[in-house]
């Protein structure tokens, strides 16, 4: 442990510039395996939660590297954060309770070519920005939208009108 301490450096904020390389290199490594452990899905679909546990993270390890924090509690920490990360996406999947607390629920925004302005307006959407997501899903005119559907990762979904609709 003498010889790990000593590669590593102190806690306090006065390691040397190999000290923090040797910590940049460990702390890599435990960032890509808590992002194995997390899953894909944390750092992709981006839900809130996926966003408190990124930022958690990324701060753990960057104050386990300048040595602003104790290395091997940090490392502890944030381990803990990312097991309970999965536990919870795990327990989301048996429980649509839980599932609907964590990672919220759609909304729809536009039913039948008409926007939902009650909803648009409680979830902050603005005319422009229902323009938006819906140019990014290559719709030009809101009568052409069967459903739009403000999903839980804050992303816009589409489906189009059918031509019998």
């Amino acid at each position: 442990m003498e010889t790990f301490r000593l590669l590593i450096g102190p806690d306090n904020g006065d390691a040397t510039v190999a000290q923090l390389c040797v910590r940049a290199v460990i702390l890599f490594l435990f960032g890509v395996i808590c992002i194995r452990i997390a899953g894909r899905r944390t750092f992709s679909s981006i839900t809130p939660l996926d966003i408190i546990v990124a930022l958690i993270i990324g701060s753990n390890i960057s104050r386990a590297m300048t040595g602003k924090a104790p290395f091997f509690p940090g490392l502890a920490a944030t381990l803990v954060v990312v097991v309970l990360h999965r536990l919870l996406a795990m327990a989301t999947l048996r429980w649509s309770l839980l599932a609907r607390l964590m990672k919220g629920a759609p909304v729809t925004l536009v039913r039948d070519g008409v926007a939902d302005e009650a909803a648009m307006r409680r979830h902050s959407i603005g005319r422009t920005d229902l323009a938006e997501g819906l140019r990014m899903e290559q719709f030009d005119q809101i009568e052409t939208v069967k459903l739009a559907t403000l999903e839980a990762g804050g992303k816009i979904s589409v489906v189009p009108r059918s031509r019998a609709d």
